[in-house]
């Protein structure tokens, strides 16, 4: 009686935990897509909602941490048990990290505002942080239904991403080599676009942990990675 009692406090206690890493999921979901139109439709009052939304990603990501510290210290779970709740602590940095690039995406949406036209930019950076987001959401679905193979379809999906960046940085490089008053305006949306790029990695991070979780082995595959701008960087 008493260790069933113990088991189904430390499944309650997992319930709770998990709960808040799917509100702290949403919370993410809306931060991409709300950085990324507030960009398209320049909407400054917008882009300082997700400024001041990134506050509460943060306060779930160190209430998830404190709480799965807790069910540690209390229950002392073991093997499947202990790798399901140190699970949930790196799915939790992951989230805090691309609420941190969505609010970056927020900041330099506040400059580029000040009078510089990117529409045509801005609507391919949206549609790239769409695919993130659709990415993050089938990630999260995989993990509350342990699903392996569509984690491991997320995993596939950030080479789109990928490339997808790899042609924004083509065509902001070439603004920039055209005319020197594109300079900060690019280099602004290239930041941006690697903010996207990045949220994409910590997405497959996130799948990849589910993996992890389900079958006790890390993706045997090395993770397709398609960004090709690091070369071209250092040659300019």
């Amino acid at each position: 009686m008493v260790e069933q009692h113990i088991t189904s406090a430390f499944d309650r206690d997992l319930e709770a935990v998990q709960a808040q890493i799917m509100k702290m999921g949403g919370l993410v979901e809306a931060a991409i897509i709300d950085s990324a139109r507030a960009l398209e439709t320049r909407d400054e009052e917008l882009a300082q909602k997700v400024r001041a939304g990134d506050a509460a990603i943060d306060g779930l990501a160190e209430m998830i941490n404190e709480d799965a510290a807790r069910v540690i210290a209390i229950r002392a779970p073991a093997a499947v048990d202990l790798r399901l709740v140190l699970s949930v602590m790196k799915i939790a940095g992951n989230l805090e990290r691309i609420g941190d690039y969505a609010k970056n995406i927020a900041k330099r949406t506040g400059v580029l505002i000040q009078g510089h036209d990117t529409s045509e930019s801005a609507a391919a950076l949206r549609r790239m942080a769409r695919e993130v987001e659709l990415m993050l959401k089938d990630a999260l679905d995989s993990y509350i239904q342990r699903d392996v193979e569509l984690a491991a379809d997320v995993i596939a999906r950030d080479t789109e991403v990928d490339q997808m960046y790899n042609a924004l940085f083509r065509e902001f490089l070439t603004h920039m080599m055209e005319d020197p008053r594109n300079i900060t305006p690019c280099m602004h949306l290239h930041f941006i676009a690697k903010n996207i790029e990045r949220m994409g990695d910590h997405v497959t991070s996130i799948s990849e942990e589910l993996i992890y979780l389900v079958t006790g082995n890390r993706p045997e595959d090395e993770r397709p990675k398609a960004d090709t701008t690091s070369s071209i960087q250092q040659e300019v």
